[in-house]
């Protein structure tokens, strides 16, 4: 069926051609042959024909001429006149519909004289629409047809997204209703099976009880709060104790705190039991105790004092310790106490000596609080000893590790309220969807926990690929993603920022290939690492204004055409344009509002507060 015909090519140049309207038909709507069809109006399609082609185009402007008047005519008031005027518009090209196709092509272009009708139902079919065979879930229609827009399960999700847009723009709820509608879909059983949804969300927007449509069996929400510690993230041993990332995160200094740290993680490895770590640090006061000669060994011995005090031992433990000093001679090769008992002799400590300082009952309580310690307090624990070798044995100055130590305590106590250290595989202990609430986190952690997590499932999910192929799929989705992924940040340290951003750049450039896909969500793209956008293949993009954003999708975008990027700072609330690998051609959506199932990220109504 042909649409109404509205008019005839007058002018071609280049992708442009004007079209001499029949009559001033300025309906929003027509009806034509029952069917409501878009009316003229810039950016509604219109169908141009020529012989079994049909070229599609958009239409860019419009204008009226009048040809019996003008400007200086006397009878100033019958200018444009309805039977005076010619009504020009100008189309641009997108593509034609070829054997029930649409396709972009530059084959066919207007030629003067082709009729002009508008698009009908059947040929917006064949525009919006997808192959037969292909999955579906629609979240939406367009802005001028009310069309539903489909969009195709495998080419949308199987890539990296991106979904930007202002605050209040509608950005949440899009990225809500996408993965609510695709797990609505056919697909929802296997989806629990074979895929993994991962959701880091900065402001605690998705932790609502009937978020993603989902019961709490197949959905896990973790709470990390580090005031109020709620939940705990499970993160491999070998994931956190990294001298890189431990590095980054106390803010160790190169010359002398990175290899300090380097050194304590290896060795700290290397430690399985409670009384292996008792065995290394009894050696270590041993040690200390024959080599006293001088105050220099005074201090070492003084320092492992203070550290046992600082991981718990109980000071009467360690009094006889702290005396020696003051009561204890050395001598003929002989170190006796002040009751002219021999505590060493030859280097070796004396079964009296072992008594009188009560090396046993101190070994045993270092037992008992290393195995009653979690693993990153043990990792403290171990560091307090490490630190007094250190600077016994290895002549390394205390004012370059000490001030390392004022930073390691408040940031493992951080992390303790909100990781537990795991030595097995974490793959069971996750639902088919985890969300990781970081609202009430501090800014450490926020930086720290999405970049281990990733890093930790991309390589689990890696290596799995590896040795079996793709069996299953891995969906990580970066709510407000400008903070981790923003590459002007320099207040945390440029270590940190290469660090964090090398990560995600692995995994935008190679995760594809393994089944690993990203959904980026931000309201600043511009913020986001041009490495990083550059790499996604499908976009959501509402309402935008700030110019650098905007220049960003204008430089990382080669599927957005001029007329849909002038757009975007128009765009009202839930409208957006979808565009990327997965469509023929940029689409202009109002996306549907879920009234119950949604994110927390609804405006504050002031006056319904204040009159409550």
């Amino acid at each position: 069926m042909t649409g109404k015909r509205v008019g005839v090519i007058v002018e071609v140049n280049d992708q442009f051609s004007k079209v001499g309207v029949y009559s001033l038909l300025n309906d929003l709507n027509v009806i034509w042959n029952g069917e409501i069809l878009s009316g003229i109006k810039v950016g509604a399609y219109l169908t141009i024909n020529q012989n079994d082609v049909k070229i599609i185009a958009t239409v860019s402007s419009e204008k009226v001429i009048d040809q019996q008047n003008s400007v200086k005519s006397e009878e100033f008031d019958n200018r444009f006149h309805k039977n005076s005027v010619n009504r020009v518009i100008e189309l641009k090209t997108k593509g034609i519909i070829e054997n029930n196709e649409f396709k972009i092509t530059s084959k066919y272009v207007p030629m003067i004289g082709n009729e002009v009708t508008l698009t009908t139902k059947d040929e917006l079919n064949i525009i919006y629409g997808v192959r037969e065979d292909d999955e579906t879930i629609i979240i939406g229609k367009t802005i001028l047809e009310g069309y539903p827009v489909q969009i195709p399960i495998n080419k949308f999700f199987a890539s990296h997204i991106g979904i930007f847009g202002n605050t209040g723009s509608g950005k949440s709820n899009t990225l809500h209703k996408l993965y609510l509608e695709l797990l609505r879909s056919n697909y929802k059983e296997n989806i629990m099976k074979k895929s993994k949804i991962f959701i880091i969300d900065f402001n605690g927007e998705y932790c609502s009880s009937n978020i993603f449509g989902l019961e709490n069996t197949d959905r896990k929400i973790i709470q990390i709060n580090t005031r109020n510690p709620v939940d705990k993230i499970d993160i491999k041993s070998n994931y956190l104790f990294d001298a890189d990332i431990l590095s980054i995160l106390f803010d160790a200094r190169p010359a002398t705190q990175v290899p300090f740290l380097k050194k304590s993680v290896s060795k700290f490895l290397k430690i399985k039991t409670e009384n292996e770590f008792s065995s290394l640090e009894i050696g270590l006061l041993i040690s200390i105790l024959r080599l006293i000669k001088g105050n220099n060994s005074l201090d070492a011995l003084d320092n492992w004092i203070g550290a046992a005090l600082n991981v718990g031992i109980d000071k009467d433990l360690l009094n006889k310790l702290s005396e020696f000093s003051s009561n204890f001679s050395y001598g003929n090769q002989k170190l006796k106490n002040s009751e002219g008992e021999v505590i060493l002799e030859d280097t070796q400590l004396t079964d009296e000596g072992k008594k009188y300082l009560k090396i046993d009952e101190i070994e045993t309580s270092l037992e008992n609080i290393y195995s009653n310690s979690s693993k990153l307090i043990q990792f403290l624990i171990f560091l307090e000893f490490q630190r007094v070798y250190e600077i016994a044995y290895n002549s390394t100055k205390a004012d370059f590790i000490n001030p390392l130590f004022n930073r390691i305590r408040p940031a493992i106590e951080s992390l303790e309220k909100v990781v537990k250290v795991v030595d097995k595989n974490i793959k069971n202990s996750h639902q088919p969807v985890t969300i990781v609430s970081l609202v009430n986190a501090n800014a450490d952690i926020k930086r720290l926990i999405p970049m281990l997590l990733s890093k930790m499932i991309y390589d689990d999910h890696k290596n799995k690929v590896s040795q079996r192929g793709i069996e299953s799929t891995v969906h990580l989705i970066v709510d407000e993603a400008h903070n981790i992924l923003n590459s002007q940040y320099k207040n945390i340290g440029d270590d940190w920022q290469d660090y964090r951003l090398s990560i995600f750049e692995e995994i935008i450039k190679e995760g594809r290939k393994f089944g690993f896909y990203l959904t980026l969500a931000s309201q600043r793209p511009a913020d986001i690492s041009p490495t990083i956008m550059s790499q996604l293949h499908n976009y959501i993009i509402h309402r935008l204004v700030n110019d650098k954003d905007l220049q960003m999708l204008e430089n990382t975008m080669p599927t957005l055409d001029l007329f849909t990027f002038k757009a975007i700072p128009m765009l009202g609330q839930g409208e957006g344009i979808i565009t990327g690998t997965a469509f023929k051609i940029p689409v202009i959506v109002k996306v549907e509002k879920e009234e119950t199932i949604r994110p927390s990220s609804d405006d504050v109504i002031l006056i319904d507060l204040w009159n409550s």
